[in-house]
């Protein structure tokens, strides 16, 4: 019991500052105790949306990290680890649009092949439009849609086209969102506009010069 509470006050004391230096660090050490610190104050308070919510976002960077460095496994495993959390949440807090954005992002992270697309990519397209269905302004939840959209083909309304047209949409609501930019020139790397794309990455590394998946993505942009 007193190992439970102590976890849960560390837990409550780290500031989502943290994770999110550790996530531009790529620190995966960092981000595995601190996925710990926080589910485990989540369990000691399973009826607080709140508590379950930051477990849910530590994992969630857990799995982002893992698929910028490529573990598959790993990246599905914290994913589902976070999704638990964030349903949770949901159930507990139904009208809250970042917590259905959070929920969609672990069910996208999820997906690694055609059977957890199966299981998973419905869960991410629905919670991510509940997420702006709820809070149209939120910048989060559109580019949230837009990575959606860059992976799933056009036939299924995704496509790099409406991509572009989601990160825009989240630049246009906040426009120092560090991501979006940076997500919006891989898009247009991709949709070969290497010029635009460099430039978009680049402002992406003016606003968080932290970033280190924004460098690496820099470097193998075309000048």
């Amino acid at each position: 019991m007193l190992g439970w509470m102590i976890a849960a006050a560390l837990a409550s004391a780290v500031p989502v500052t943290e994770l999110e230096k550790a996530r531009d660090r790529q620190d995966r050490s960092a981000l595995d105790r601190l996925a710990g610190e926080f589910a485990a104050a989540a369990e000691k308070s399973p009826k607080e949306p709140g508590a379950q919510y930051r477990a849910a976002l530590a994992h969630s960077y857990v799995a982002e990290i893992a698929i910028e460095v490529r573990d598959r496994n790993r990246a599905r495993d914290a994913a589902e680890a976070g999704i638990r959390l964030a349903q949770q949440a949901v159930a507990l807090a139904p009208r809250d649009a970042e917590y259905h954005r959070i929920l969609g992002t672990l069910c996208g992270q999820a997906v690694r092949d055609l059977v957890s697309g199966m299981k998973w990519g419905r869960c991410a397209q629905e919670e991510i439009d509940k997420a702006i269905e709820i809070d149209p302004r939120s910048a989060m939840a559109r580019l949230g849609r837009g990575v959606g959209r860059y992976y799933l083909p056009p036939m299924f309304g995704g496509g790099v086209e409406n991509a572009i047209k989601d990160f825009e949409k989240a630049i246009e609501l906040n426009p120092k969102l560090a991501d979006a930019h940076l997500w919006l020139g891989i898009a247009l790397r991709k949709a070969n506009r290497p010029g635009e794309a460099r430039k978009a990455i680049a402002r992406a590394l003016e606003l968080n010069p932290n970033r280190v998946w924004a460098k690496q993505q820099l470097e193998k942009t075309p000048q």
